[in-house]
């Protein structure tokens, strides 16, 4: 499912227009971005959480020609399914 067919769904089981539950939609992602981007964990309960993750230094290789190299520490946006989540998706 994309952003527009899940536009589309919602506005069809809510009742609202799909313009208003696109802006809802954009608003929604806007503001779990910016959260992550300072750092703080975003949870909705029965659903998960989304959270920053720290993924450490480490040595790789190129696969083409097999040569070592470093890849730096980063960031990653990380999401954890809630218990009810799991519970529907099995």
């Amino acid at each position: 499912m994309n952003k527009k067919e899940l536009v589309d769904q919602v506005s069809e089981e809510t009742g609202y227009h799909k313009k208003e539950v696109k802006e809802i939609l954009e608003g929604i992602t806007e503001a779990v971005t910016k959260a992550l981007e300072k750092g703080e964990k975003v949870q909705l309960v029965g659903f998960g959480t989304f959270e920053v993750s720290k993924r450490a230094a480490r040595e790789g290789r190129n696969p083409q020609t097999g040569k070592k190299i470093k890849i730096a520490a980063r960031k990653v946006p990380k999401f954890r399914p809630g218990k009810a989540l799991k519970d529907k998706v099995q």
